[in-house]
C-alpha cells in the first residue's frame, strides 16, 4: 500500500454529477442563470432547515456578504475565534471592521463564550462563531450573550456542513450564515458557497450586492454598489448532485472518525472527540500529539508512507498583519501547535485507515526506543 499516496481529502464526484453538467452544457446555460442556481439553493435550505439562501462563488465571499448585509463598517468590532482559516477574518478586513480575536474551549476546539464576554465592548457589533472541523460551538452560550448585549450573530459552517447542534443544523441559529462548497469540503462545487438566513430582508440584501448592486425592476439599473459574487449553473448543477449524496457523505466521514478512535484508542494521540448533544460531521477527523515538537517528525514519517496530513490552522492571532497587538490565547495555540487533520475523505476505505493507524503506531513505539 505505501505506493499509493493517501490523500488528505478527495471529492466523490460521482452520483448525478456528469449528467447534470452536461445538461448545462447541452442547453447552454453555463453562466450565472440556470435551473440548477435555483435548485439548489432551494434544496439546500430545506436540508438544512432554514428558509432563505443565496448561492455565491465561494465561501470567503459569502463572509463578505453576511458582514454587508448586517452593515459592518468601520469602527465596528467583530469577535472572532483566532482558531480559524484566515477567511474567517479577511471578510471582516474588508469591510474596514476591526477582528476581536478570542481563545477556544480546550474539550471542543470551539470558541470560548466566556472568553467572548470578556472581549466585548462598546464598539462590538457581532459574534462570528465558527464551527471548526465540523464540531458545533456552543450555541446556547453564544446565543445568550448575543441577546444580553444586542449583537448580530455570523455563523461560519464553512466546515460545518450535517454538523448539528441539539439536533438543529448550525447555520440556523444566527442572523446569518455562510458555507463553503470548495473542492475538499464535505460536499463541493468546485468553488462556490451559501448565504443563509431566517431573515428575508437579509437575504434579499446578499442576493443585491452578489449581482452588481442590480435594480430589482429596472434592467441594468444598477442603484449601489456591487459585486460579481454569483454562483455559475455549472457550479451549482455539482451542488445539486453532491447533495443527493450528502447522507451518504456523511455517514461514512463518521464512520472513518470512529473507527481512527478505535485503532488510536491505546495511542498517545487524542481525536478530536464528538460533544454532548452535537453530531459532529467531521470535516477532518483531527488528533492532537502529546507535544508540540512531536507534530512535524510525525507528520514527515506518514509523508514518507505516502500518506498526506496537514496542521491545523494557525492562529489568526500570530500572523504578521495581526500581531501588532500582540496577546496570548494559550488554548488555541497549544491547539494549533499539537494538531494534524488526517485522510478523511468519504472514500477513504477501512483497510487504508488501518493503514495510517498503523504507521503512527510505528512513529511512537520508534519514538519509544
Amino acid at each position: 500500500m505505501s505506493n499509493n499516496r493517501i490523500p488528505v481529502y478527495q471529492p466523490d464526484l460521482g452520483g448525478n454529477v456528469k449528467k447534470y453538467v452536461n445538461e448545462c452544457l447541452d442547453t447552454s446555460w453555463i453562466s450565472s442563470r440556470g435551473r440548477f442556481v435555483t435548485e439548489f439553493e432551494n434544496n439546500f435550505s430545506e436540508k438544512i432547515g432554514v428558509e432563505h439562501a443565496a448561492s455565491v462563488s465561494n465561501g470567503t465571499v459569502a463572509l463578505h456578504l453576511a458582514l454587508l448585509a448586517l452593515g459592518i463598517g468601520p469602527g465596528d468590532e467583530v469577535i472572532v475565534p483566532t482558531l480559524t482559516y484566515i477567511a474567517s477574518v479577511n471578510a471582516i478586513n474588508y469591510c474596514n471592521a476591526t477582528p476581536v480575536f478570542v481563545d477556544s474551549v480546550r474539550d471542543t476546539w470551539q470558541i470560548d463564550p466566556e472568553d467572548i464576554r470578556r472581549h466585548i465592548t462598546p464598539r462590538t457589533r457581532a459574534i462570528m462563531p465558527v464551527h471548526l472541523y465540523g464540531q458545533a460551538c456552543d450555541m446556547d452560550a453564544i446565543m445568550a450573550i448575543a441577546q444580553e448585549h444586542r449583537l448580530f450573530v455570523i455563523e461560519d459552517c464553512a466546515e460545518a456542513f450535517g454538523t448539528l447542534y441539539k439536533g438543529r443544523h448550525v447555520g440556523t441559529f444566527g442572523d446569518i450564515s455562510t458555507f463553503s462548497f470548495f473542492g475538499n469540503k464535505t460536499i463541493t462545487t468546485g468553488e462556490g458557497g451559501m448565504v443563509v438566513s431566517p431573515d428575508k430582508t437579509l437575504i434579499e440584501r446578499a442576493r443585491h450586492l452578489k449581482g452588481q448592486g442590480l435594480a430589482a425592476h429596472r434592467e441594468y439599473w444598477h442603484d449601489g454598489v456591487g459585486y460579481n459574487y454569483r454562483m455559475t449553473n455549472i457550479q451549482a448543477a455539482i451542488g445539486l448532485a453532491q447533495l443527493e449524496r450528502s447522507d451518504e457523505f456523511i455517514e461514512r466521514k463518521r464512520a472513518i472518525a470512529v473507527l481512527y478512535g478505535e485503532l488510536l484508542r491505546d495511542t498517545p494521540v487524542e481525536i478530536h472527540r464528538e460533544a454532548p448533544d452535537t453530531r459532529h460531521s467531521y470535516w477532518m477527523t483531527s488528533i492532537l500529539v502529546e507535544r508540540a515538537d512531536l507534530r512535524d517528525p510525525l507528520r514527515q514519517h506518514l509523508a514518507e508512507a505516502c500518506i498526506e496530513t496537514r496542521p491545523l490552522f494557525y492562529p489568526v492571532h500570530t500572523m504578521p498583519m495581526h500581531s501588532r497587538n500582540f496577546r496570548r490565547h494559550p488554548v488555541a495555540e497549544d491547539l494549533a501547535w499539537r494538531g494534524i487533520n488526517l485522510p478523511s475523505y468519504p472514500g477513504l476505505t477501512d483497510e487504508q485507515v488501518k493503514y495510517v493507524c498503523e504507521k503512527i503506531r510505528e512513529f511512537f513505539k520508534k519514538f519509544s526506543k
